[in-house]
């Protein structure tokens, strides 16, 4: 690494230079890319913990709050609709639902369409709490992207997004 690299780059950059010192017979440039996703994948997980609990909100019930106001009106899903969109097992889901209820964040209903089955319904309390932590996160993301111009930031975006898709086929 130069100078103006010692002196401009991040941490990432110094442990590369480092390993590239010890072991110049590998290629660290997936080091490169990975360990900067890594560090900020911890940077947003605490600035979103933040958010929602600004929000007296905890990330799982986020996750379920935010798949029922996504659903538009009359923000309502089944419970197998919510395992779909929060991949947790239906234990958990059963769980999760019982404890929005006695928050008053959400309430079962009959299934109109199915006598056996029930929906889940965002209460207005939930979609309060869930519309006010929508718009603190993209607040707070927006703050952890300003260094990026929206260029950059939909190029980074078509990236990760391309590497997402290699992961799902």
């Amino acid at each position: 690494m130069s100078i103006d690299a010692e002196r401009t780059g991040d941490e990432v950059d110094r442990i590369v230079a480092a390993w590239n010192t010890q072991r110049p017979d590998l290629d660290f440039s997936p080091l490169e890319v990975l360990s900067r996703v890594d560090r900020l994948s911890r940077l947003l997980d605490r600035a979103r913990r933040d958010v929602f609990r600004r929000s007296d909100l905890e990330t799982w019930e986020w996750d379920v709050l935010s798949a029922l106001r996504r659903a538009g009106s009359p923000f309502q899903l089944s419970p197998k609709q919510l395992l779909q969109q929060t991949l947790v097992s239906s234990g958990t889901m059963t769980n999760r639902i019982d404890r929005l209820v006695g928050r008053r964040l959400v309430r079962r209903e009959a299934d109109p369409d199915d006598g056996r089955s029930v929906l889940v319904t965002l209460t207005d309390d939930g979609r309060l709490r869930v519309d006010a932590a929508i718009t603190r996160l993209v607040d707070a993301e927006a703050t952890l992207l300003s260094a990026l111009s929206r260029g950059d930031r939909e190029r980074i975006a078509a990236l990760l997004r391309k590497l997402s898709l290699s992961f799902d086929a």
